[in-house]
């Protein structure tokens, strides 16, 4: 029987690895995102919009514009 804490290691230690790959193969997508979000919560507080709406776009175009950056930085 697996308890509550195994799956917790363990499932902590898969994202954690998720992560590094991540950072390491797609340094533009998770950077991208990351300034998308601030950027997007940013611009959604201030139009009253709010932040996490803005935030959540924000880390989709970010994301997306860092992907078209890895792939044309690489070319």
């Amino acid at each position: 029987m697996i308890t509550n804490t195994v799956k917790t290691r363990i499932a902590s230690a898969v994202i954690g690895l998720s992560l590094v790959t991540l950072a390491t193969t797609a340094c533009g997508t998770l950077g991208g995102a990351a300034v998308g979000a601030g950027a997007g919560a940013a611009v959604g507080a201030g139009t009253g919009y709010g932040a996490g709406k803005g935030a959540l776009i924000g880390t989709g175009v970010g994301a997306a514009a860092g992907a078209i950056y890895d792939i044309t930085k690489s070319k």
